[in-house]
């Protein structure tokens, strides 16, 4: 299997870092889009066939592998059949950006506390989706944030346009901030991001190269922690799981991939090198 070959120099430069040095090297993958396939209801999502295998294997021959995803980390637990992969030490899954940590030691997870405004605009939702009129808009509840999305609405791009500026102002008037992302709008506490989680995870682990797996818009925060990181003389590694409904995070990364199976495909390939 071949390993695909960045085509910047700085995305080359983090790739062979991580093959010199695997035990100095941190890589995180956000989950949806990612290790697992985009579904119009999230609560049926499911990791890509073999993803989890690759991952276990990866855990085993790098500093550290971790997951990174605006789901709670229950979510993860739940929908990832993740097996033995929970228990590795060298393994982390850091969900809602970061809010939550799964401890392997205790088998536990760790949590912030839940801000006020959160549950101030999740009371305020129902009746501002139905002034908006859009039919099949669902609400999630991710305990310390929650998410409007429009994927399964009767006109999914129409209903994310016009709950868009609502929702914003209900998020200004909560003191949360509103994260836009791939059909869905997300309110969540300012200040909370892929890229801090990223930064913490490096840090925890003092590695020397790092690379990041993304696919939508929150993922463009773990990129540009890759790109501080960077300046401070990590070796760094962008890799979109490719989506023609983000070409922002696209036109970041280092390599983009055909999508969870192409994010399968590299593991894969990295795991025979660094065998």
């Amino acid at each position: 299997m071949v390993l695909t070959t960045p085509e910047s120099q700085a995305g080359a430069a983090g790739l062979a870092a991580i093959l010199e040095r695997p035990q100095e090297a941190a890589l995180a993958f956000d989950f949806d889009g990612v290790l697992s396939p985009i579904v119009d209801d999230p609560g049926l999502s499911r990791p890509y066939p073999g993803v989890v295998a690759a991952l276990g294997r990866l855990a085993e021959l790098a500093g550290s592998v971790s997951i990174i995803t605006g789901r709670p980390v229950a979510d993860v637990l739940r929908l990832g059949d993740l097996g033995e992969l929970a228990a590795l030490e060298h393994f982390s899954i850091f969900g809602l950006y970061g809010m939550q940590r799964w401890d392997w030691a205790t088998r536990s997870v760790l949590s912030e506390p839940v801000p006020a405004g959160v549950g101030a605009a999740r009371a305020e939702l129902p009746a501002l989706i139905e002034r908006a009129g859009e039919r099949g808009v669902t609400v999630e509840d991710k305990a310390m944030s929650v998410a409007v999305h429009t994927r399964r609405a009767d006109e999914p791009r129409r209903a994310f346009a016009a709950l868009e500026a609502p929702l914003r102002e209900l998020a200004d008037r909560h003191g949360l901030s509103l994260e836009p992302g791939r059909m869905v709008l997300e309110l969540r506490p300012p200040g909370v991001d892929k890229g801090h989680a990223l930064e913490a995870i490096v840090a925890r682990h003092a590695a020397r190269a790092v690379a990041y797996f993304g696919d939508d818009l929150g993922d463009l925060a773990a990129f540009a922690a890759v790109d501080r990181l960077r300046a401070t003389g990590l070796a760094g590694l962008k890799v979109c799981s490719g989506s023609d409904e983000v070409p922002q995070l696209a036109a970041r990364a280092d390599l983009i991939v055909d999508g969870p199976p192409g994010v399968l495909e590299f593991v894969e390939a990295l795991n025979e090198r660094l065998k």
